[in-house]
């Protein structure tokens, strides 16, 4: 052997051992939580437009979004709902945790009050929101249980929007996509807003933001929506936001073909400003 080869011979060593190292390294990384809500369900579909209803839309491309995430090993990700409802484990928690989900939802309200009369949290106007039903609300307070239970990373909610017309085949004054995010005195705000920046900047690409006064600048802070933890109801580390990734009429959603190019690349989109949050910040 010359003395070539000696030199050469630790460097090989070496650099199988870093490869080993770091291969074991990557195996003991605990993967990104990711809990994914298409909006709304089949017994309350949200808004419609002509016979297209906002909850067949959200499904199609939140199953899009999960199918791509599902791809990337650094992530674990979840789906509340299939093409046959709620998902057999979501569907057994809404009913079998259902009086401790609004005992959950109870307390967390009771304490709010006890914020606001004490001048520890301050209430703000924000755009009008739905009220919700019971059951609707055993839902969404159920997922924000399920989401702190099983610490979840994130939840992204997804929707379409609406404003008020004359009728489903109308079309509506505004477009335009807008995504909402915890207030700031809620625990998960900051990383929330972040993760919701990461999105929008990848979306922005391609989209233009709502033009809906209350929209403006496309990124809302919101303390009453139920899905980023209104009255406190997610824990800090679980980042939450509702992405409306336009308004149902609009043009690229009123034919089959125009939505399925739109949802090919809202949801590569989606997956890239995930991905530049939690691994190129």
């Amino acid at each position: 052997m010359t003395r070539k080869d000696f030199l050469f011979l630790p460097i090989v060593v070496f650099m199988f051992f870093t490869a080993l190292v770091t291969v074991a390294e990557a195996s003991m990384v605990t993967p990104i939580r990711i809990l994914l809500v298409p909006g709304h369900d089949n017994e309350v579909w949200g808004s419609q437009y002509g016979n297209t209803k906002e909850a067949d839309m959200t499904l199609e491309l939140a199953t899009k979004i999960y199918d791509i995430l599902k791809q990337d090993e650094r992530f674990e990700v979840y789906i509340t709902r299939d093409t046959a409802g709620y998902t057999k484990e979501f569907a057994d928690y809404f009913s079998s945790e259902r009086e401790a989900i609004l005992n959950f939802k109870t307390t967390a309200r009771k304490a709010e009050k006890e914020k606001i009369a004490a001048g520890n949290f301050i209430e703000k106007e924000t755009v009008a929101h739905n009220t919700v039903s019971k059951d609707i609300a055993v839902i969404l307070y159920g997922i924000n249980k399920w989401a702190n239970e099983n610490k979840m990373d994130a939840v992204i909610h997804i929707h379409f929007n609406d404003y008020p017309r004359s009728s489903r085949w109308a079309i509506g004054k505004y477009k335009g996509f807008a995504i909402y995010l915890p207030d700031g005195q809620l625990p998960n705000w900051k990383e929330s807003g972040q993760l919701a920046a990461n999105i929008f900047i990848e979306l922005s690409k391609k989209y233009l933001a709502s033009n809906y006064k209350k929209e403006l600048g496309g990124l809302i802070p919101d303390q009453k929506l139920i899905a980023l933890g209104s009255s406190s109801t997610l824990l800090p580390g679980v980042r939450s936001v509702l992405i409306e990734y336009g308004y149902i009429y609009d043009k690229k959603f009123r034919t089959k073909s125009a939505r399925e190019n739109s949802y090919e690349n809202m949801s590569q989109m989606t997956v890239d400003g995930i991905q530049n949050y939690f691994f190129d910040k």
